[in-house]
């Protein structure tokens, strides 16, 4: 009888991906609202990569809110 030792399950990564675009549609709703005080709280604390980022910004500025492109201009980028 042999047993799974990996510490790693193939499903996390998939769940995690989900979530990840979960959450990143969330912010592009939260965008093309306008509901700054949501965008703030859906990336507190969070990093966006480069291209996230740009993409953010030019939904905004379609959006025409200058206060959110600031936010979003200020926010940290990861490296991955």
């Amino acid at each position: 009888m042999t047993s799974n030792t990996s510490d790693s399950n193939p499903n996390d990564d998939s769940n995690q991906n989900d979530q990840s675009i979960g959450d990143f549609a969330a912010i592009k709703t939260s965008i093309a609202n306008g509901d700054i005080d949501e965008v703030k709280a859906r990336l507190d604390g969070k990093s966006l990569k480069s291209l996230e980022k740009d993409y953010l910004i030019d939904l905004a500025k379609l959006s025409g809110n200058s206060d959110i492109v600031d936010t979003l201009e200020a926010m940290p980028e990861s490296d991955s």
